[in-house]
């Protein structure tokens, strides 16, 4: 057999695969044998279609039915006669309730920077690992916890029936720096600082050391690894991580603070409720007069309320990525939205 042959029926019995590639008229017939791809869709144009927000039924008749008492106390409010709003208006910006609106805001300020200084040391003495100072810490907020701020109030303006003199001076010396009658020195307006600042201190006092131990004991020693001073680590460090777990029931507690200076009234003070009270006791006009007090109350924690969102958003600053936006941004934000077209926000 010659070598052409032999050539000839390798070839015949090598597969089809392993075939090497054939150009020219072979290629265009394989090509011509394999399945055509099917032609690219046009994409459909989507521009016509409106975006419908989700609906919500449930939602939608529970703000009707919300809406509607709304309005009914709204309107029981405008048309009864009873309430007397004009005796409201005569009343409001009155110049005797508003030296004791001064009055209450005063006992505020003070009772407030008296609670909670003192409790910020009573904080800081819980948490000494000193048992004498802790001790003492603990039964001053006991004590003052377990007294009705009634009670309070009448022992420190009754005072003087316990000691009826006030006496310091330097302790083995004839020096003597105070010597009064406690019943002079003992105004209702100290018995009122002193009993509404000591109250607030024993509760100022567990908010703030809760606060202290919501943050995490790791970055304490980490700062204290880095040689960090113990001043700088509490001020700059633990103080501020505290503040976002202190400040929603501080002001809690601030607004319950000028709620409650309404029971100086026992200490017959000139505070906004001892006038209000004064005022309907000559007049007998006592509900328009009630509803003067309830206002200016509300002012000023609607005041308080605003105060407390701007320093919350303040601290917040090392905890979320992005503040939480004013009510005014939110206000301007939801014009915008009802201001553009559905096509262009498409």
């Amino acid at each position: 057999m010659t070598s052409s042959a032999v050539s000839e029926e390798t070839a015949r019995h090598v597969p089809q695969a392993a075939a090497p590639a054939v150009s020219g008229h072979a290629s265009a017939t394989g090509a011509e044998s394999m399945p055509c791809q099917p032609s690219p869709v046009p994409a459909e144009d989507l521009s016509h279609l409106r975006v419908v927000p989700a609906r919500h039924p449930g939602r939608v008749v529970l703000a009707v039915v919300v809406g509607l008492l709304v309005a009914l106390v709204a309107y029981s409010f405008v048309t009864n006669p009873r309430w007397e709003w004009g005796v409201v208006a005569q009343w409001f910006l009155a110049e005797s309730i508003l030296r004791g609106l001064l009055e209450t805001l005063k006992l505020t300020v003070l009772a407030g920077a008296v609670g909670f200084t003192l409790g910020l040391v009573l904080a800081l003495m819980r948490l000494s690992p000193s048992g004498l100072i802790s001790g003492v810490a603990w039964t001053f907020s006991w004590i003052f916890r377990s007294t009705p701020l009634l009670v309070q109030l009448l022992l420190w303006y009754n005072l003087g029936y316990l000691y009826e003199r006030v006496t310091l001076g330097i302790p083995l010396t004839d020096i003597t720096l105070v010597d009064a009658r406690t019943s002079d020195l003992m105004t209702p307006m100290l018995a009122a600082i002193l009993g509404l600042g000591l109250h607030q201190a024993a509760y100022a006092a567990e908010l703030i050391r809760g606060g202290i131990l919501s943050v995490d004991q790791g970055q304490l020693e980490a700062a204290s690894a880095l040689g960090i001073p113990a001043r700088d680590r509490s001020l700059r460090i633990v103080l501020p991580q505290a503040m976002r777990a202190i400040l929603p029931t501080a002001f809690n507690e601030i607004i319950g603070l000028v709620k409650g200076t309404s029971i100086v009234y026992v200490l017959a003070h000139a505070e906004l409720f001892f006038t209000i009270q004064l005022i309907y006791g000559r007049t007998q006009e006592v509900l328009p007069m009630l509803l003067v007090a309830t206002l200016w109350y509300v002012v000023i924690t609607s005041l308080l309320s605003i105060g407390q969102y701007y320093i919350e958003r303040h601290y917040a600053k090392g905890a979320v990525r992005n503040l939480p936006p004013t009510p005014l941004q939110s206000l301007r934000a939801r014009f915008a939205r009802r201001s553009t077209p559905t096509g262009a926000a498409a």
